[in-house]
């Protein structure tokens, strides 16, 4: 089974209660979900493998460690997804990004992939799947899906969001049970329309002032 971790660092903490307040405007959420999205990078990233190298300080010659070249991509699923890129890139900014569109049927709550756009070496890098809401994990399990289907191994795969419910985890893990969960919060429960409770409302008109 892959890991699931809750990201409970205090300045990630602190951050997200921040947008969850529905008085937050399009800009400071953005900005926030940037900041959040950076410093889940860093957690999510922490057992990248490393390698020798041997370097030559003002001091002396010593062999020191730096990451091995396994090649990152980061693959929002659209359109929520596009606003943890930037905080991710700022960390690891030779990653590529690949794209996965999703839309959910309203009435169903059923997703439907519309649109893959994906680096042409995907199947060899190490993969971070970034969308802030995992609700019903209908999106989430379609999109690593997808990235299956294209030769990815769920070894290489990583899921992170800002915000879980039990219920997307449970289908995930499921799913997926090869793939690391990583969330700012897992919250209470989904609503009768498939919303967090108490989450921060629908991330992508959030982020992008659509409603």
């Amino acid at each position: 089974m892959g890991k699931f971790a809750v990201l409970d660092h205090p300045l990630i903490q602190h951050k997200l209660t921040l947008i969850r307040d529905k008085k937050v405007g399009t800009k400071a959420f953005r900005e926030t979900v940037n900041e959040i999205s950076a410093l889940m990078a860093y957690e999510v990233s922490r057992d990248m493998p490393l390698e020798d190298v041997e370097v030559e300080t003002p001091i002396t010659t010593t062999t020191q460690k730096q990451l091995s070249g396994k090649k990152v991509a980061i693959v929002p699923i659209l359109r929520a997804g596009l606003g943890m890129v930037d905080g991710m890139t700022s960390l690891i900014p030779a990653a590529k990004v690949g794209f996965i569109g999703m839309y959910r049927d309203e009435e169903t709550l059923k997703p439907h992939e519309y649109f893959v756009k994906l680096p042409g070496d995907i199947a060899e890098r190490q993969l971070f799947v970034v969308d802030p809401m995992l609700a019903t994990g209908g999106s989430a399990i379609m999109a690593i899906d997808a990235l299956k289907k294209r030769g990815c191994s769920g070894e290489n795969i990583k899921f992170a969001c800002l915000v879980a419910a039990p219920e997307g985890v449970k289908a995930l893990q499921e799913a997926h049970p090869d793939v690391d969960i990583f969330t700012a919060a897992l919250d209470d429960h989904l609503n009768e329309n498939g919303y967090i409770v108490p989450g921060l409302g629908d991330a992508g008109d959030r982020l992008f002032g659509t409603k």
